[in-house]
């Protein structure tokens, strides 16, 4: 990995360009905001008026107190608590303004606070919504995990971190407008100075957002793999092969490493960021007493009061405070529009239309046709299959059987349409696969892969996954339990088909490795009206035996309808109606058991050497 590369270009207008272009996603950001909530965000509104205007009005009764106690020295009858032109009035009224606005920041930090709970379900939702129309192809890719990890890690609050910066522009503007109106009667050089004077760490902080954002783009692979040590080592699925293998103390070195090279850019970064930002923000604290040293020589002339002095130097004070937050909040939104760019960048991922609007096929009951079916993987020049070709009709069982690698899982993700192929076309019923309705034809397949999902749910979910429709239809699970020979062992469970599996959570059970296939089992029987059935080595786990007894179970129950094997036992494969052999993504040899013997090719070879083993 090179080292990130944080030089902004030479070319200034080219900077500004970019500048001002990312604020595009701003709007996006706002009206996001608006659809989570429209009445706090109509709340958030009005207290940002409020706050923009309240230290305005407390500046102004300040020097209308000051000047009062000036003028009112000597004069009894000025003490008069009923008199609208006394000190003690102006002081009840600034504290009121004071009481107002120390309520519109607690408001506008309850509407804010209420907002991050919303707008972080809101986006988290949003990415995942975008996770379940995106194809197998996009998680399969390294680009994209890079991708998603930037959404996921940032993108959450940015959006109402923007919008509380937005708001809080708006309110130090109202604020600004408010001082430099009284301040103008001071001076107009006075706001000059004032406005000048934090323009030199507002550019410095500008620069190093950009830094920052691109920094955190290089290191999203790096961090990805930080997140995958820590499942590994911190995972009960991973943690027997940790301790027995004994590479705990090296996956946490590498962890450490990897940390440390982030850490090492990140320090950099912070420390360029920091210093240059306190250089150039003593220009501000110059411009301050410049403005202060002014303020008091002309009040020592005489020609202000002491009042007014008191309210220029609050002003000055308070007003660049606001020119910074408002330098600040700009530089912030800059920081956060790129950080967004990332949440848009992944929810406008291209989503290829996959869905038909076929229900029925043109020819009914002529079952599963691969015509001269070419696949390769995205990224690869190597096919993973290679002009495969044949027929499969109702009734009928195949086994595909090679060695691994040879395309056999390949050619089922492109008969459920995980994927397309690259050349050729796969039937069912008459009609190409990418003219069926999705929904339609992946209710017609009940596949169980090899890799077959453990989900931390009670039994009767794990079993009802398998069917949508009725994920929670308990004599569905009960039937199904029964057809996936699942049903002995779940009746021994303390709650039966409502036991918390898994261990993540308080009381979950762990099962067998052959139990659990049973589940998976079971799952491909939810779905009553699937008439293809596909076995994908999830019996792995299980002796020959077991697994002999849930094939010709499994054999027994599909009659009428395509059933798709996948095994390296050669004493279950042998079952199906018809073989075929692959290797290197083609079909080499296809047939039935007795054919396959009489043929004495790559079949023959691999059973008998199989068989001698049980010898």
């Amino acid at each position: 990995m090179h080292p990130v590369t944080t030089d902004l270009p030479d070319d200034t207008i080219s900077l500004w360009r970019r500048f001002f272009g990312v604020f595009r996603y701003s709007r996006r950001a706002i009206e996001l905001v608006w659809t989570t909530n429209q009445h706090l965000t109509l709340c958030l509104i009005l207290l940002t008026l409020a706050a923009g205007i309240f230290p305005a009005g407390v500046a102004y009764v300040g020097q209308l107190i000051v000047d009062g106690v000036v003028a009112s020295i000597g004069k009894t009858e000025s003490i008069s608590w009923f008199n609208p032109q006394s000190v003690w009035f102006f002081v009840v009224l600034e504290a009121v303004l004071v009481m107002g606005l120390t309520g519109t920041q607690r408001g506008i930090s309850l509407v804010q606070s209420l907002f991050r709970a919303q707008l972080g379900h809101r986006v988290n939702t949003m990415i995942l919504e975008k996770a379940v129309t995106l194809q197998l192809k996009n998680f399969e890719d390294s680009e994209f995990y890079d991708k998603l990890t930037r959404a996921r890690r940032e993108a959450s609050t940015r959006p109402l971190s923007l919008v509380n910066r937005t708001f809080g522009l708006i309110q130090n503007l109202i604020s600004l407008a408010s001082y430099t109106t009284l301040l103008f009667q001071f001076s107009p050089f006075a706001v000059l100075i004032l406005v000048v004077g934090g323009l030199p760490a507002f550019l410095a902080e500008t620069k190093f957002s950009g830094d920052a954002f691109r920094l955190f783009r290089w290191k999203s692979p790096e961090t990805r793999m930080q997140m995958y040590l820590e499942s590994v080592l911190a995972r009960e699925d991973s943690v027997k092969e940790v301790k027995l293998f004994q590479i705990g103390p090296l996956l946490l070195q590498r962890y450490r490493d990897i940390f440390s090279k982030l850490y090492t850019e990140d320090r950099n970064l912070t420390i360029r960021r920091d210093v240059w930002g306190y250089v150039l923000g003593l220009i501000g604290v110059f411009a301050l007493y410049t403005a202060y040293a002014w303020i008091i020589y002309v009040t020592i002339l005489g020609e202000i009061t002491l009042g007014q002095m008191t309210m220029y130097l609050l002003l000055f004070k308070q007003g660049q405070s606001a020119v910074s937050a408002i330098l600040t909040a700009v530089g912030g939104m800059y920081e956060d529009n790129l950080y967004l760019s990332n949440l848009y960048e992944y929810l406008e991922q291209d989503v290829l239309e996959e869905d038909g609007t076929a229900v029925v096929g043109s020819q009914p009951g002529t079952g599963i046709c691969f015509e001269n079916v070419s696949f390769a993987y995205p990224g690869t020049d190597t096919p993973a299959l290679n002009d495969i070709s044949f027929t499969l009709r109702p009734g009928e069982s195949l086994a595909l059987v090679g060695e691994n690698g040879s395309g056999k899982t390949t050619l089922v993700k492109l008969l459920s349409r995980l994927y397309d192929p690259s050349s050729g076309r796969v039937m069912l019923d008459g009609l190409d696969l990418q003219e069926w309705k999705a929904d339609t034809l992946r209710r017609r397949i009940g596949i169980i892969f090899q890799d077959f999902k453990r989900y931390q749910f009670p039994v009767g979910e794990n079993v009802g996954v398998g069917d949508v429709d009725h994920f929670l239809d308990e004599n569905r699970w009960k039937d199904s339990a029964v057809k996936g020979l699942a049903a002995p062992f779940i009746e021994t469970l303390p709650n039966g088909f409502y036991t918390q599996l898994g261990r993540w959570f308080k009381g979950g059970r762990e099962l067998s490795g052959g139990q659990w296939q049973k589940i998976a089992l079971s799952r491909a029987f939810m779905r009553e009206q699937a008439d293809i059935l596909v076995l994908d080595e999830p019996t792995a786990s299980m002796d020959a035996g077991a697994e002999a007894q849930i094939f010709e179970h499994f054999r027994s129950l599909t009659q009428d309808k395509i059933a798709i094997l996948i095994s390296h036992r050669f004493s279950t494969v042998r079952m199906a109606n018809r073989i075929l052999v692959m290797q290197n993504g083609q079909i080499i040899e296809q047939g039935s058991h007795e054919e396959l013997m009489e043929l004495g090719g790559q079949y023959a070879r691999l059973f008998l050497i199989q068989a001698e083993g049980y010898r």
